[in-house]
């Protein structure tokens, strides 16, 4: 509504109040003199207002703000806890390989005491509790034929024990009839030098070989450490072996046995520890204690141990070779 509209609604209403009651005009004059003053304000506009002003509140919001103050500062809710996303599940640890990876078919030989597996007819092994790579050759005495005996049950108890107890893999190969001493034509046994060890030491070596590889098959590791060893002939043997270079190893031992002189082949080859026992009540202490000279005379690292015991295969010998092989693995 205009405010010339407006008040020509009011005058028109106040002339008719006054032609009706004398008392009554005279009350509504001074009414309309209110209403006047205050419909040009409420007729204003937002356009009107002053522009550093603020903007009009509706329904009273801004007189009721006035009253109380300034508004309290807004309230903050707390956010409401992150739904947490499902974890990436943590990789599993890989499986470790079985230990030993496969067993051969099982072999029928009077080789291989109980306890004891056969890897083929003529071939014992061992493999300790846990993968190991080091692995042990040892050459037997000489052995009578037959399915059981006292050498045969001995060495083989001996190497299982040792071995098992060091945490390393054995190989317990067969020698040949016929090359035991004088006396001895049916028994089993090595080439312990001269013309014999020319003629079938490298076909040893050859074979000691392929036993290898294939008991690296059937642990599944490939062997970085080997160590060559043997009692009575076998020890005559692996001494033969060291000192003309027919086989490489870590190191080397002589247990109730071994010999041998300087040969042109020990002067060219790397010095290995090599291990020396046998029994005081032993007629081989001799021997043994001249092989020790020659091998120290070459740079070897040399221990001799003798011990109140008898011939043949003794644990002990062993256990003692084991510790000095792998002091001089460390270095």
């Amino acid at each position: 509504m205009g405010r010339r509209s407006a008040s020509g609604a009011l005058a028109g209403v106040g002339l008719r109040v006054m032609g009706t009651c004398p008392g009554a005009a005279a009350r509504w004059s001074a009414r309309l003199a209110i209403a006047l003053a205050v419909v040009p304000s409420a007729c204003n506009g937002a356009a009107d207002a002053p522009r550093s002003g603020r903007a009009p509140a509706q329904d009273g919001v801004a007189l009721a703000s006035a009253e109380r103050g300034p508004a309290p500062p807004p309230r903050v809710t707390a956010a409401a806890p992150a739904i947490p996303t499902a974890a990436a599940p943590a990789s599993a640890p890989p499986e470790q390989a079985p230990w030993p990876r496969a067993r051969p078919p099982r072999v029928e030989t009077d080789w291989c005491i109980d306890g004891v597996d056969a890897l083929d007819e003529e071939t014992c092994y061992v493999l300790p509790d846990a993968p190991t790579r080091a692995l042990l050759i040892y050459l037997h005495g000489i052995v009578p034929p037959g399915k059981e005996s006292q050498q045969k049950t001995n060495f083989e108890t001996v190497v299982s024990r040792a071995a098992r107890r060091a945490g390393v893999a054995a190989l317990m190969p067969r020698g040949k009839v016929g090359l035991a001493p004088k006396g001895y034509a049916r028994w089993w046994g090595w080439p312990t030098g001269g013309p014999a060890y020319e003629k079938h030491a490298a076909a040893f070596v050859a074979t000691f070989a392929e036993k290898r590889r294939k008991l690296e098959e059937v642990a599944g590791v490939a062997f970085s450490r080997v160590y060559v060893a043997g009692s009575s002939s076998g020890a005559f043997f692996a001494a033969a072996l060291a000192l003309r270079g027919g086989i490489d190893a870590d190191g080397f031992g002589a247990m109730s046995g071994g010999g041998g002189q300087a040969t042109a082949e020990l002067a060219t080859r790397a010095p290995r520890p090599f291990y020396i026992g046998f029994g005081a009540h032993d007629s081989v202490g001799r021997s043994a204690r001249a092989l020790a000279d020659v091998l120290r005379g070459a740079g070897w690292p040399v221990r001799v141990a003798e011990h109140p015991v008898g011939h043949g295969a003794k644990e002990v010998y062993l256990d003692e070779a084991f510790a000095f092989w792998r002091e001089h693995d460390a270095r």
